[in-house]
């Protein structure tokens, strides 16, 4: 549509020019032959008002190829091609860097390039995460909960029970003691860092999932950093969406609708035991 508009402006604007052309060129000729302007100058013997209308009329030749030559074959359909084939050209450098980088940064876990190796990994566990975030995606503040709602923490027990939960260090910080029936995966950089029996400890999310993939279900449980690199790989994701706006620290990262689906939306009014409006929501991969 906004390509046939600007090629009817394009003709109307040459239609234009033609009738200006016509009007100016016998303007010219009366100018000189009827009002005598410029009667005595010629050149080569010819009237100077034949190089004029020639001069123009070259103007309006190379308007007529601007719309029906360079336009047809420079078109949108072109520009797409060129595009394209630039997109293409930047997608082997992009593959080149890649390469460079597997190289020169093998323990970069958060980088695209590993990114990609999790989710070629043959997972036997199906991923989820499984979050809380107001609708400015706010999840935290000063590494504690914004809200308690009975329900939501009553859900994430129900989830997760009997099963492992990873999470990165400052979320592991935030329980006062582990959770009973699931198995906690704890995502530190700290080599001595302390915990008690039963938690585990790995250095990056990729050693965390293949720990846990013989868990038919493995949650992701936080924080926003642990969120980001789990969006990846994750299956499913599982969000209380709490319909409000919150200050907070702490983010969930948009939830991109081209590559997840919404599959269920359960909503609940407040009430005395829930001081706000929420709904419990299901992602899945398209």
């Amino acid at each position: 549509m906004k390509n046939a508009q600007k090629r009817i402006k394009q003709k109307k604007r040459l239609y234009h020019h033609f009738v200006i052309f016509l009007i100016g060129s016998i303007f010219l000729i009366i100018a000189n032959i009827v009002l005598g302007i410029g009667k005595e100058t010629r050149f080569f013997g010819i009237d100077w008002f034949v190089f004029a209308i020639l001069a123009w009329l070259a103007v309006f030749l190379l308007h007529i190829f601007n719309v029906f030559i360079t336009n047809r074959f420079m078109g949108p359909s072109w520009e797409q091609e060129q595009m394209e084939k630039l997109m293409g050209e930047q997608q082997v450098r992009i593959s080149k860097l890649k390469t460079e980088l597997k190289k020169e940064a093998p323990i970069i876990a958060e980088s695209e390039v590993y990114d990609e190796e999790i989710k070629a990994k043959n997972k036997t566990s199906e991923i989820i995460i499984i979050v809380a975030a107001g609708e400015n995606d706010a999840i935290g503040k000063d590494n504690k909960l914004i809200w308690h709602l009975s329900d939501d923490l009553k859900r994430f027990k129900k989830l997760t029970a009997g099963h492992h939960i990873i999470m990165g260090r400052k979320t592991f910080e935030t329980f006062p003691k582990p959770l009973p029936n699931r198995t906690h995966v704890v995502i530190t950089r700290q080599s001595n860092y302390q915990v008690p029996d039963g938690v585990l400890i790995v250095n990056s999310l990729e050693k965390a999932i293949e720990i846990a993939k013989d868990d038919g279900q493995t949650f992701i449980i936080g924080g926003g950093q642990i969120y980001k690199q789990a969006l990846a790989i994750a299956d499913k994701i599982e969000i209380t969406r709490v319909h409000a706006d919150f200050e907070a620290d702490t983010f969930f990262p948009k939830i991109d609708d081209t590559i997840w689906k919404e599959v269920h939306n359960t909503f609940h009014k407040k009430d005395n035991d829930h001081v706000h409006e929420f709904s419990f929501l299901t992602y899945v991969r398209k």
